[in-house]
């Protein structure tokens, strides 16, 4: 009877033909979700659609100066067929993965040779008998043949001239639309915010710099460009010129190029970005200690981009855990650290569950570089990681939506990551939780902040 009953439940759920006839079988009504939290009374002076946790942005459109220096920077090139190469490189960077620890590999290697010395030693009385010579070596041949056909095989990118146009071509856009959505956040929660330096790591075409200035144009005064690469460097200059090949006075100024951080710890920089650079570090410790370095040097924000797969995610997760933790033998600077955004917490991430590790990323449109084969409109998918000093007591712990939001007839369902490290698909209706918060929610959009209180110590329902 327990087959028919369970059919039973199912058809409940999600209908005769397997359609969902109510989403909200599978949510909770809004767990610790009170009502709005109107203490300043916004309400009364802004409509539901601007509420103070609407974050996004509608579409990010690149400056007009910088498009045309990258137009002419394309037209003055000899590299041959760029599209294939921009898409080619465009899927290499997606995929990409976190090179292989020693230790990982080791343990994978031991792993797989147990497994095969297991298929090919004899099912004799004497199982325990050691193989042949001949024998160990074709074992460890298939355990080597093996480990390259299942491991990832990261390599350092090399980026030459051509390759640093293509790079230019393929990721300008797309990086800058990042880094302006990370950046408004800051503007929008914390206006009073002016730095004056700015310190960009691994900047590549120098996309943060033109994101900064039009952020902050007005008080920035120093944009230092860090990157490995000189004909990268050369690039971000060359782009800062208008895109011509003779020297030009640069098109807002104070930017500086350098291929290697400042050493003294006593450098510090208002705002530190470090987008889409960390899976370019060819270890777990090298990034360990660029981050720990990277904070070092961060007197305001420091703001982390990477691509919004797991391996981004993940990578912002390591980031996180090091700054959170500490350890510096020298306290250099001795308020702690906050994180300012996505998270609205300082537990551990609800998505990297071990069973089943989702990546927190968020959508941001964009106008790309108008390329024949670009359509007008595209989406940059990526993670982020906004941290900050000083503590956090100001910051509202108002839950962060991490889908897009499902508006259906008078109801909507929202996906929350909440103050208290948990994760809820939460349904909203006027009616059980009052027009202000059912329209809030409505008019919220993937990435944004939903403004609710969540009394402490209310049970969560079902629990």
């Amino acid at each position: 009877m327990a087959a028919p009953a369970a059919a039973r439940r199912v058809r409940r759920f999600w209908g005769p033909r397997g359609g969902p006839s109510s989403l909200r079988a599978f949510a909770t009504i809004i767990p610790r979700v009170s009502q709005v939290d109107n203490s300043s009374d916004f309400l009364g002076n802004v409509p539901h659609r601007r509420h103070p946790g609407v974050l996004h942005l509608r579409s990010v459109r690149l400056p007009a100066e910088l498009v045309k220096a990258a137009q002419l920077l394309v037209e003055q090139s000899t590299v041959h067929g760029l599209k294939d190469q921009v898409v080619a490189l465009t899927n290499y960077l997606w995929s990409r993965k976190r090179p292989l620890e020693a230790s990982e590999l080791q343990r994978r290697g031991q792993q797989l040779e147990q497994q095969l010395r297991e298929k090919v030693q004899l099912p004799t009385a004497d199982s325990s008998s050691p193989l042949t010579d001949a024998e160990e070596e074709k074992l460890q041949k298939r355990v080597l043949n093996r480990l390259r056909k299942t491991t990832y095989h990261w390599e350092a990118l090399r980026y030459t001239d051509e390759l640093s146009l293509v790079y230019m071509a393929a990721r300008l856009d797309g990086g800058f639309a990042a880094v302006s959505r990370a950046f408004h956040e800051i503007q929008k929660r914390v206006p009073d915010f002016a730095p004056r330096t700015l310190l960009d790591f691994g900047s590549g075409t120098g996309s943060v710099s033109w994101a900064a200035h039009g952020a902050w144009g007005q008080t920035l005064r120093e944009y230092l460009c860090v990157d490995s690469s000189a004909p990268m460097l050369a690039l971000a200059e060359r782009l800062l010129q208008g895109g011509s090949e003779s020297p030009q006075a640069p098109l807002f100024p104070g930017v500086y190029f350098r291929q290697f951080l400042p050493v003294s710890p006593k450098v510090k920089f208002d705002l530190v970005v470090s987008a889409f650079s960390l899976n370019e570090l060819p270890s777990l410790a090298e990034r360990r200690e660029t981050i720990a370095t990277l904070w070092r040097k961060t007197d305001g924000f420091l703001v982390l981009v990477e691509n919004g797969t797991k391996e981004g995610h993940q990578m912002l997760m390591e980031a996180r855990e090091i700054v959170l933790g500490g350890g510096d033998k020298v306290v250099h600077d001795p308020r702690e650290a906050h994180v300012f955004a996505p998270c609205p917490h300082h537990l551990p991430c609800p998505r990297l569950n071990p069973e089943r590790p989702l990546p927190c990323n968020y959508l941001q449109a964009y106008q790309p570089l108008p390329f024949r084969w670009n359509p007008e409109l595209k989406e940059e998918l990526f993670s982020f990681l906004i941290l900050r000093r000083g503590p956090g007591a100001s910051e509202e712990p108002w839950p962060r939506i991490t889908q897009a939001v499902l508006g259906r007839a008078r109801h909507v369902h929202c996906h929350l990551c909440c103050a208290d490290g948990s994760l809820q698909h939460t349904v909203i209706t006027a009616r059980r939780h009052g027009r202000d918060l059912y329209r809030c929610a409505r008019l919220s959009h993937w990435g944004d902040r939903l403004p609710v209180t969540m009394p402490p110590g209310e049970a969560v329902p079902g629990e």
